[in-house]
């Protein structure tokens, strides 16, 4: 057999195997995709798709649709948790680590244009994109795949070529042809989790603006790492203020844990909640360490 003969057997089985676990998610306004996460009913989607008073419904692939309900939304990463009355579902298994290189083969899966469990293949074209929010927000640290996504393909996975979940598929821009992104599963872990566990996703307040970037040689070489976050605003009054957070200021890393982006800090802030933040900053080149006292936590949107 030949190489690329191999390689369609292998993505003929990964989608045999991963397909029945997507599903359509319906309201009267709109349909989008998700797939399951747990075998006892719940499911993964985006809040855009979930996000409404309509009653929500989701559909199987040869099954009636069944009534849906909402578990949890997270507007600030657009992802929502759903349940449904049904039980022995298979689930997608999230893959928990930083994403795929540039480059590296990717299969989405959904229902574009109501077309159920479609199909289409390409490669992760860049990772920490930063796209505007319909919340007034931004979508930070995505996955940029060349893989074809319509309307419809919002919610559903994106996957490696071992079959697991490196994304969540979240938009497309209409106006630039084969540009797609993906909420990275290690976001998507600890946001389902909370929204399992509590409903919302509620984060300690540090009052900063602030966003993801490479880093020049020289920074790199001085914190070991490629990626940091740059403090842009720091808000009067704040957590960050008092703890000596400046603007232009490098995060390299929060309690111990590397920042690539900001998705990183928040982690940080919602699963590991303590008195006190301890951050790793590059000043003016120089390492520094700041100790935060991080304020309540905010009701999200």
């Amino acid at each position: 057999m030949t190489a690329l003969g191999a390689l369609s057997r292998d993505l003929e089985a990964l989608v045999a195997r991963a397909a029945p676990s997507v599903v359509g998610v319906e309201q009267r306004r709109g349909h989008g995709s998700g797939f399951v996460l747990a075998p006892d009913g719940y499911l993964l989607t985006n809040a855009h798709v979930a996000r409404g008073a309509e009653p929500l419904h989701v559909r199987r692939s040869g099954s009636e649709p069944l009534p849906a309900e909402r578990v949890g939304l997270d507007a600030r990463t657009d992802l929502a948790v759903l349940r449904v009355p049904a039980s022995g579902l298979a689930p997608l298994a999230l893959a928990d680590r930083r994403p795929l290189a540039p480059g590296a083969l990717v299969i989405a899966i959904g229902n574009p244009l109501g077309f159920e469990r479609s199909v289409t293949m390409g490669v992760v074209s860049a990772l920490y994109r930063t796209l505007p929010a319909p919340d007034g927000g931004a979508l930070d640290g995505l996955l940029q795949t060349d893989a074809a996504v319509n309307p419809g393909n919002s919610g559903g996975p994106l996957l490696s070529a071992e079959g697991e979940v490196v994304g969540v598929t979240t938009a497309m821009l209409p106006w630039a042809h084969g540009m797609a992104f993906a909420i990275p599963a290690r976001t998507a872990s600890w946001v389902a989790a909370v929204l399992i566990r509590d409903g919302e996703v509620r984060r300690p307040y540090l009052g900063i603006a602030a966003r993801g970037e490479d880093l020049a040689p020289a920074a790199a070489s001085a914190l070991r790492r490629t990626r940091g976050v740059r403090v842009l605003r720091v808000e009067g009054g704040s957590a960050a203020e008092a703890g000596g957070v400046r603007p232009g200021d490098l995060l390299a890393a929060a309690n111990g844990d590397d920042v690539a982006a900001l998705d990183d800090l928040q982690r940080v802030l919602v699963l590991t909640p303590a008195p006190e933040l301890a951050l790793d900053v590059l000043r003016d080149g120089a390492p520094l360490r700041l100790a935060l006292r991080p304020g309540p936590a905010r009701r999200a949107a």
